[in-house]
Parts: C-alpha cells; structure tokens; sequence
C-alpha cells in the first residue's frame, strides 16, 4: 500500500565492495543489496537466499493472487484459522493493533472489488516480511544492507559496524516528488532503518480510507522514516488518509518514527 520511497546509493569514500541480487516475489520486484569486505564469499550468498526464502514463505501465506495461499483459503472457508499458518493469527494481531494506535486509519478489511470487505493485511505483509528477511543478513559481519521492496526500503548492518564515522557505510535514499516523478524532492542518509512512502502517484486512487469508507484519490504522500519497516509502512498508510486524530496518535505514539508530507 506504499508509494515509491525511492533508490538507495552508497553515500561512502572510497565505496566499499558492492553485490546486488534481484527477485520477483510477494508481486513486485525485490532487490538485496550488501556492501562491505567479504561480500562476494558463500556466506553473504548463502544469508540472502534465506532472505528470499522469507520473502517466498509470506508470500505463499499472504498473496492475494494465489489461490492456494493460507489467506485465500481462510477467506474461502476451505481453512479454519488454526489450520493456516501461526503468521496469519499475528498478522489479525498486528492489524488490531495498528487499527487501534492510528485512531482506526489502519485497517486490515479492505475492498474486494465485489463491493464488500475481507481480511486483506496487505498494508502491513510486505515491511514486517522485509523485516524478517533482513534477520540472517544482520548476521554478516562487516557488512550492510539494503533491501528494496518496490520502493520501500530498509537499511541495516552487523553491529560491528558504527553508525557515524570513517568506517560507516552510509546509504542515501532519494524521494520522489509525487507530482513529478522524474524528480527527487530530498534525500535522506541511513546507516540504519526503514523508509515508506504512501501516496497516489504510482498506483492512483488504492489507499482505503475505512472511516470514511472510500479510496482516497488526492495528490501528494506521505513518507515515514523509523526503525522498522513494518511499522513505517503502516504509519505511512495511515497518515496519508488519516485525519487529525492520527497525527496526534503519530506524534504521541511513534516517537521513534518522523514523516513529511509532500
């Protein structure tokens, strides 16, 4: 339910080695970028294939568009919910609570296009699943991370690796202006964290408003930055077609998380 967040490049002197793989899964293309000494060895291989393969598990669980998912099965009524995976029960969980935090700006009851409401967490799947894929590569010493998730980005390293200073590597992320889109509105530098946007000008009117009960269509976006993916996206979402009571939610409840309205 993002926007586009942007690219990341290595804002770094002299650029340390880089290696890229890139995927189609969950629906759009993903890309798991690594830099530091050592990236080209089996062991930085090896932990980005077992990210893919979290990526492919959310997605056999939580695709709208396979009918054999765990999701679609539950909605169908061919599975109870103890017969689906324990990650659809978390993410009703999730969705409770993110309703719940953003004032009801958030939800997990979205549209079919039959003219009513299903069990739908998309808004939440794709940064909680690029949260748990980042695991194994936290785990590759000396170097940093970028995953992609059509737009949506996080960004991470071993904690060998310092935050500021020298031996930093910095990743610097541009944002679309969403009424023009050949053009960067900012930029910002991470050594670590999420970045999500939320707007209209790559998918048109799909952001659901459920206190009001439509699809939001106005111009603009929203962008939040943060420490987790999930949580960026969902407030990022929420934000964009929520009302004052979600700003005051936002500033009273995320304080580890910023936005900038474009």
């Amino acid at each position: 339910m993002s926007g586009t967040a942007g690219s990341a490049q290595v804002d770094a002197t002299p650029a340390p080695p880089r290696r890229a793989w890139v995927e189609q899964v969950m629906g759009m293309p993903v890309s798991i970028h690594l830099r530091g000494d050592g990236v080209d060895g089996p062991g930085p291989a090896d932990a980005v294939e077992q990210a893919f393969g979290v990526l492919r598990q959310m997605d056999s669980v939580f695709s709208t568009y396979r009918d054999d998912s765990d999701l679609m099965r539950l909605r169908r009524e061919q599975v109870q919910l103890a017969q689906c995976s324990p990650l659809v029960e978390e993410a009703l969980r999730l969705g409770q609570e993110a309703e719940e935090l953003t004032r009801g700006a958030f939800t997990t009851l979205l549209p079919t296009g039959e003219g009513d409401l299903a069990f739908d967490p998309t808004g939440l799947v794709k940064g909680w699943a690029v949260d748990r894929a980042s695991r194994p590569l936290r785990r590759l010493r000396g170097l940093s991370f970028c995953i992609n998730a059509g737009g949506d980005l996080l960004v991470g390293a071993h904690d060998d690796l310092p935050v500021a200073g020298p031996d930093a590597i910095l990743w610097r992320v541009g944002i679309e202006d969403p009424r023009d889109r050949q053009r960067i509105a900012s930029t910002l530098t991470l050594a670590r964290g999420a970045v999500a946007t939320s707007g209209t000008a790559a998918r048109g009117a799909h952001l659901y408003d459920p206190v009001e009960g439509r699809l939001v269509g106005r111009p603009g976006s929203v962008t939040v930055t943060g420490p987790t993916l999930l949580w960026a996206d969902i407030w990022a979402t929420a934000l964009f077609v929520g009302s004052e009571a979600t700003r005051e939610a936002f500033a009273t409840s995320a304080t580890d998380y910023l936005s900038t309205a474009l």
